[in-house]
């Protein structure tokens, strides 16, 4: 009996720690707010190359703008959509439908959405 009552709380405790983690990994979206974040490029590992772009939130609502850091022009704007928590991965993405929370993949080179981290202050590209 005590042998499954400490397997239990063993459990308990991994399950605790999991859920502490991916909290801190992927945050919660900020306030609303016009922000600037890097932008990690998935080709070159995830290298910024100095670049950045501006993020606009008002709401669930959200717009990457070039900021003139990239190629194209400034101004232009590189996604838009909704932000919504990736149902597999957790991650927050840039949604365009409300089918995207199950999206197969997200962020990378894919067809999928885009991937922004809220700590860190990066949007993903390709």
């Amino acid at each position: 009996m005590k042998n499954k009552i400490e397997k239990t709380i063993f459990k308990i405790i991994l399950l605790v720690v999991h859920l502490v983690a991916t909290m801190n990994l992927y945050s919660q979206k900020p306030a609303n707010g016009t922000y600037t974040y890097k932008i990690a490029f998935d080709e070159w590992g995830g290298k910024s190359m100095g670049c950045t772009c501006v993020v606009k939130i008002i709401g669930d609502s959200i717009t990457i703008i070039n900021n003139g850091s990239l190629s194209g022009y400034k101004g232009e704007i590189i996604d838009q959509g909704i932000i919504i928590q990736h149902i597999k991965t957790g991650k927050w993405i840039i949604a365009h439908a409300p089918k995207d929370k199950n999206a197969k993949d997200v962020g990378g080179c894919g067809d999928g959405p885009h991937v922004i981290d809220f700590k860190h202050k990066v949007f993903w590209l390709c």
